[in-house]
């Protein structure tokens, strides 16, 4: 799979969001040969994981119609998580990876879920990690992604609950699902 030729979908992004989308991309590559995954799906999904991350949010709303997305009650009142619905949508619809695995690490990069794959796990922790990402706890958050996937995943899930607790936010259900999933794997 070459890659490169889906690079112009990031032309349309800020500075900042452009390096963050390549930073991602390497990152995931990066996990997927130290934990075992596939490096190409890593990089692409890596790449356009926020390609729809600065549209407006009319557009992403037809976006996530068009595509058949039902949003519940908690994201439509949550429209910083409509970037990876919609991204997953714009992906699978409008560029045209028919990919399941690709749409489902796009879609849940920012909350996760219970039974994630490989390649969704890759994702949501190179979010979480890449190069350019600066704030409290973030070496901590690498050291434990070093030791494993999991690892640095609840350790992200539980410092991104804890947040958003004391926002006083709302919390998808789908990153409780995912926190509870990895707590009770790692209790087995």
């Amino acid at each position: 799979m070459n890659t490169d030729k889906y690079l112009h979908y990031l032309d349309n992004l800020s500075e900042y969001r452009r390096v963050h989308s390549l930073n991602v991309a390497e990152e995931a590559v990066r996990f997927a040969k130290k934990y075992g995954g596939d490096v190409e799906k890593a990089r692409l999904a890596g790449l356009l994981h926020d390609v729809t991350k600065e549209t407006d949010n009319e557009t992403q709303l037809q976006i996530m119609e068009n595509g058949g997305i039902i949003l519940s009650e908690l994201e439509k009142r949550s429209p910083k998580l409509w970037h990876s619905i919609s991204g997953a949508c714009y992906v699978r619809d409008v560029i045209g990876i028919d990919d399941e695995d690709i749409f489902n690490a796009i879609r849940y990069h920012t909350t996760g879920r219970a039974g994630m794959s490989q390649l969704e796990k890759l994702i949501f922790l190179a979010d979480f990690t890449s190069a350019e990402r600066d704030y409290p706890d973030i070496d901590v958050i690498r050291a434990h992604s070093e030791n494993s996937l999991e690892e640095g995943m609840l350790y992200g899930i539980k410092f991104t609950l804890n947040r958003l607790v004391g926002r006083n936010a709302l919390i998808s259900p789908n990153a409780l699902e995912a926190y509870n999933d990895i707590l009770l794997a790692s209790l087995s």
